[in-house]
């Protein structure tokens, strides 16, 4: 089994769960990562591509089958490797996995826009930048409230067992100061990214493509790294043009 991923936030679901299934005893002895360089556009090669059409990481091959999406590789890996991160009884199953939908199709697409135009979209001019600013910062405010009320009176966002809902949401949740989306005046959010952080398993995870000594924390140097590589994945000179390095966004 192969892992291509990157550090980011939709890498870390997946390397956060290869993790936590060696906490929960399987053997992944078996399990190569490799490190896809976005900055040099190597999704966009053609060795990539094969394993994942859309260009994104990550990605996982495993024997025959090619998988992309990194909430797909989660309920795929959580299946293969049974455990409590994914419940096999149909209803407890359900709750989790309408939670791993919920992450893809609200907090990551709002988390990634709110993040491009406060801190990728140089080019762009601030008047013009308000608008979208405003709509995903008000959208990623209610989004944090639903979570936060998911949690009330529990320590995990499906109850008593953490579980794949819970890794598919924490590396956005856990970039609030990056993305600027503030969550210390909304109830349980902060205790509840704590929580998912002191498991050793998800210590690992975030360590994929990360210096130890930056897995918490960025140096100066990475941050503006990262902000130059954003900016120059987001930039609107890029939108017309038919060559790959105009696909913006490389992690889905």
């Amino acid at each position: 089994m192969k892992l291509l991923t990157s550090p980011t936030p939709n890498g870390w679901k997946v390397s956060i769960l290869l993790e936590e299934l060696r906490e929960e005893g399987h053997d992944l002895s078996d399990l190569q990562v490799e490190m896809i360089n976005l900055m040099k556009g190597e999704q966009f090669e053609p060795a990539f591509v094969s394993v994942s059409p859309n260009q994104k990481i990550p990605a996982l091959v495993d024997g025959d089958l090619n998988l992309m999406e990194s909430c797909a590789i989660l309920e795929y890996l959580a299946e293969r490797f049974s455990s409590p991160l994914l419940p096999a009884d149909r209803i407890p199953r359900f709750e989790v996995l309408q939670w791993v939908y919920w992450q893809a199709a609200n907090v990551g697409p709002v988390f990634g826009n709110k993040l491009s135009y406060t801190r990728y979209m140089d080019d762009v001019d601030p008047a013009a930048k308000a608008h979208p600013l405003k709509r995903f910062a008000t959208e990623a405010q209610r989004l944090m409230g639903v979570l936060s009320r998911q949690l009330e009176g529990q320590e995990w966002v499906c109850g008593e067992r953490f579980s794949i809902a819970d890794i598919a949401i924490y590396p956005w949740v856990r970039g609030w100061k990056w993305s600027k989306i503030p969550i210390v005046d909304i109830p349980n959010l902060e205790d509840w990214v704590a929580r998912v952080r002191a498991r050793p398993g998800v210590g690992r995870g975030l360590a994929y493509g990360v210096p130890e000594s930056e897995v918490d924390q960025w140096s100066a140097a990475r941050k503006a790294q990262v902000a130059a590589g954003g900016s120059s994945m987001a930039a609107t000179s890029k939108l017309n043009r038919d060559s790959p390095a105009g696909e913006g966004d490389a992690s889905e």
